[in-house]
Formats: structure tokens, C-alpha cells, sequence
């Protein structure tokens, strides 16, 4: 795939944009399960609507389809659409989305694997799915497990897509059959047809004092090898080479404001921010397993979102949002063709 990478001026805010990958519950220590949908979480999801609310931020809720298809998912959500609080995209998990022909098992859990007209015929069926459920066709999609495969775009751009949030920045899923996104940057870019489409990489890189090393650094610190003599935990604890996302999600807030600092002296001014949506109740994700897990959950989504819009002087946009600035921003700085003399 073909990408155009988007370096903003210098001078630009930082740039915020919130995505929750909105799904069933599900145990994720064991094989995916085609009967596994429940969204009962969804009675839950205004503990982060509310620190959303709180900050002026307008998440992008990208669903599946057990959430798009039953009243407890749509419920909630098309209330915070509605009255223009939440923006609502598309999450393909292959397993739990019709039509069922694939086999379950890892390497078809990223969509991005199957035949194409398989992927397809999932991503519409759920595409149209959201568009009865809530009266707007979506135009943003993450895949499910970041799996963004080799006829992903053009489906995209078929069905009428704008921005793809699927890369993981920069993490390497080969080893089940997955994406590698460990070149990968976290500057957006544009691609496909005449690149009409936006990629947004979900943020992340390397922070400390060896991050010049990158991926070939931290795949030999993190070898077997030198796992058993706890390399890497030293590395990491001196704070010499963290790899880190920016998610509340098995991040502490201290480091990911480290990682945006990083990204800002790097020239970035564009971040995403993300989590899944059952890590608002206990028990829904290996994240948040308690009470008092949530409650840390949560403070660090409030405390980052303070951090970023108040110490940074950054600013939230949906993926829509920023897609139309940037396009703004390159259209900026075009030059005017010449008159003809």
C-alpha cells in the first residue's frame, strides 16, 4: 500500500482524536466464540461519555456487529449521536459478523485475511447494518484486531469510507497471521484511488534514551533470551526504551504523557487515543478486572484529556474533523497554477 505521509506545520496545535473500539464482551485468554455477544457493558458506557462530555470531546464509537444489532447496544450510543456528542464508525470482528462462512480461528480473525468478497461482504452487511440502526452511514472503520488487509482500501473506498484507523503503531501482529505496522509511523497519511482515503495510525513509538534503536532494538531486548535475565524490564525501567500506545489500556498516565512529549519533539501533531469499550465494567477486559481497576481507568482518561487540552494546548476533533483540515491544510499550501501570459 502506497502511503502519503502528512507532516504538519510546526506551528499546529496538537490534535486530538478519541476512538473507542465498541464490541461484545468476550474472554480474551480464550478462542474466539461466534456465540459470544453480549454487550451488557453498553449499560455502562456513559462512565466515559461523561468524562468525554466533561472535556468538549466528541468520541468516535466505531461498532461491531453484535453492538449495532441489539436495542442494549444501539440504545445508548445513537442518544450520544444524535445530539452530536459521538460520531459513529465501523469495527469488523469476522467472527461474530455475518455472513458465517470462515472458519474461527486466529488467522481469520483479522478481516483483513479472508477472500475478498468475503470481507466485503461482511464490512456491508455491517456498513448497512449501522445505517438502520442509526440513520447515517458510517465513513469511519477500524478493523477488528487491526487487521487491515491487502483489498481493505478498495472496499473502503467502495462502500464509501473516509478514514481508516486500523494501523497500531508499531506493533507486530505476524506472529498468528496478523498486520506488522512495526514500520509504521504515527503521522497520518493519505492513500488509495487518487489517495482520497485518511489513515489514522492509532498512536505510538518508542520513548527513552535508545528509541533511535526502534523495533530492531526491542525485538533483541525483548528475545527469549533476554527475557529470562529480564533485559527489557531493566531497559524499560530505566526508562531507556518504552514501547507505548496511547491508550489507558495497560499505560499508566505518566507514560503517555512521555510518549506524546516524545511525538511532539518529533514533529507530530496528530493523536489518537483509544480503548475498548467493555473496559468501562469490571470484568469486561484483562484491563479492568475490579472496581478499583475502573476507577484508575477512568482517572487516567480524565487526567491525560487535562494534560493534552489544558498543559499541551491541544484541541479534540472527530476522525471526520480532522480529515476535512488536513485536506484545508494541503490545499493551503498549493500553489495557484500561473495565468497563462
Amino acid at each position: 500500500m502506497q502511503r502519503q505521509l502528512i507532516h504538519l506545520p510546526a506551528e499546529t496545535r496538537p490534535l486530538l482524536c478519541v476512538v473507542v473500539h465498541t464490541e461484545e464482551e468476550f474472554d480474551w485468554d480464550k478462542p474466539h466464540d461466534r456465540s459470544a455477544t453480549s454487550v451488557e457493558h453498553m449499560r455502562h458506557i456513559g462512565r466515559a461519555q461523561a468524562i468525554f462530555d466533561e472535556f468538549g470531546i466528541v468520541p468516535n464509537y466505531v461498532i461491531d456487529y453484535p453492538v449495532a444489532s441489539q436495542p442494549l447496544g444501539i440504545g445508548p450510543l445513537k442518544e450520544f449521536a444524535d445530539s452530536g456528542r459521538a460520531l459513529i464508525g465501523a469495527h469488523l470482528h469476522p467472527w461474530v459478523s455475518p455472513p458465517h462462512e470462515e472458519a474461527v480461528n486466529a488467522f481469520n480473525s483479522y478481516p483483513g485475511n479472508l477472500p475478498r468478497a468475503l470481507e466485503e461482504e461482511k464490512l456491508r452487511r455491517l456498513t448497512e447494518q449501522i445505517e438502520r440502526a442509526f440513520g447515517t452511514r458510517p465513513r469511519t472503520y477500524l478493523a477488528g484486531r487491526y487487521g487491515f488487509g491487502p483489498n481493505t482500501g478498495s472496499i473502503l473506498e467502495e462502500l464509501g469510507y473516509e478514514v481508516d484507523i486500523s494501523p497500531a503503531v508499531p506493533i507486530d501482529f505476524s506472529a498468528d497471521g496478523g498486520p506488522d505496522y512495526s514500520g509504521f509511523t504515527s503521522h497520518p497519511y493519505w492513500f488509495g484511488q487518487n489517495r482520497r482515503l485518511l489513515g489514522l495510525p492509532g498512536s505510538g513509538s518508542y520513548v527513552g534514551a535508545l528509541r533511535a534503536g526502534g523495533t530492531p532494538l526491542y525485538r533483541r531486548l525483548t528475545a527469549p533470551a533476554m527475557r529470562r535475565l529480564k533485559v527489557a524490564a531493566l531497559v524499560a525501567r530505566l526508562r531507556l526504551l518504552e514501547r507505548i500506545r496511547l491508550s489507558p489500556e495497560d499505560y499508566s498516565e505518566p507514560e503517555m504523557r512521555r510518549l506524546t512529549d516524545a511525538m511532539l519533539a518529533d514533529g507530530l501533531r496528530v493523536f489518537v487515543f483509544s480503548f475498548h469499550s467493555p473496559s468501562v465494567m469490571p470484568g469486561g477486559t484483562p484491563y479492568v478486572r475490579s472496581g478499583a481497576d475502573l476507577e484508575r481507568f477512568l482517572a487516567k482518561c480524565r487526567g491525560y484529556f487535562d494534560y493534552f487540552l489544558g498543559r499541551v494546548g491541544g484541541v479534540s476533533m472527530t476522525p471526520l474533523q480532522l480529515k476535512d483540515f488536513l485536506a484545508g491544510q494541503e490545499h493551503a499550501r498549493t500553489p495557484l497554477p500561473r495565468r497563462a501570459s
